[in-house]
């Protein structure tokens, strides 16, 4: 096996499972003894529910490393591989995918946001499609406020599918276009899949689910 091919294994396949790391549920019930999950009303292991249930510094120190996680491999392939590649669209596609269905442990995934902008931050590079979805996502939270903020991620990411998809085609990067396209569908899966996820039962304060757990 020629030394290229391994680390386009190594990039994809450590995406992958570091993507798999939730984060913002093994921190806060190691660090607070606080289950976000069971506490939560939507049971997702995002960093919205830390900020939520844990306070906005352990909030923020899960988003930067949800966010790392997405940032790293793509950081890696543009540095030491080839963008242009196809094998960069499973790049790109790994750690998201992690997160939203991880091999570790039995709770269901997050919705992958914060994963897809780090590895758009990485991305900025050699393309704009992180401004392309801040942009999107403030535009319609401030100017055009849509509400819920499920129905605004999948508005967006729908959007982000087809502006991103059409610039990067362009532009001649095929893999980054497809790898955008995958994303945003990925991102729309797991939103519609919380619309059709039974309702969560009530919220059970952060002492009570730290309770359940260090029994």
């Amino acid at each position: 096996m020629e030394a290229k091919t391994l680390w386009w294994i190594v990039v994809i396949v450590g995406g992958f499972l570091l993507g798999g790391i939730l984060f913002c549920r093994l921190i806060p019930l190691k660090l607070k003894r606080i289950d976000i999950c069971a506490a939560s009303d939507d049971g997702n292991p995002g960093a919205a529910n830390v900020f939520k249930l844990c306070g906005w510094p352990l909030g923020l120190f899960c988003l930067v490393l949800d966010m790392l996680k997405g940032f790293l491999p793509v950081f890696l392939t543009l540095k030491y591989l080839d963008s242009s590649s196809p094998a960069f669209v499973l790049v790109l596609l790994a750690p998201a995918l992690g997160h939203a269905f991880p091999l570790w442990g039995s709770r269901r995934g997050g919705k992958c946001i914060a994963t897809i902008f780090g590895e758009l931050i990485a991305l900025l590079v050699v393309s704009p499609a992180g401004w392309i979805l801040a942009a999107l996502y403030i535009f319609f939270s401030v100017a055009w406020r849509i509400r819920p903020h499920r129905r605004r991620s999948i508005v967006t990411f729908g959007l982000f599918a087809l502006v991103s998809g059409a610039y990067e085609c362009y532009r001649k990067r095929y893999a980054i276009a497809a790898g955008c396209t995958l994303l945003s569908g990925l991102a729309i899966l797991k939103h519609l899949m919380a619309a059709d996820a039974p309702a969560a039962a009530p919220a059970a304060a952060p002492e009570r689910a730290a309770g359940r757990e260090i029994k």
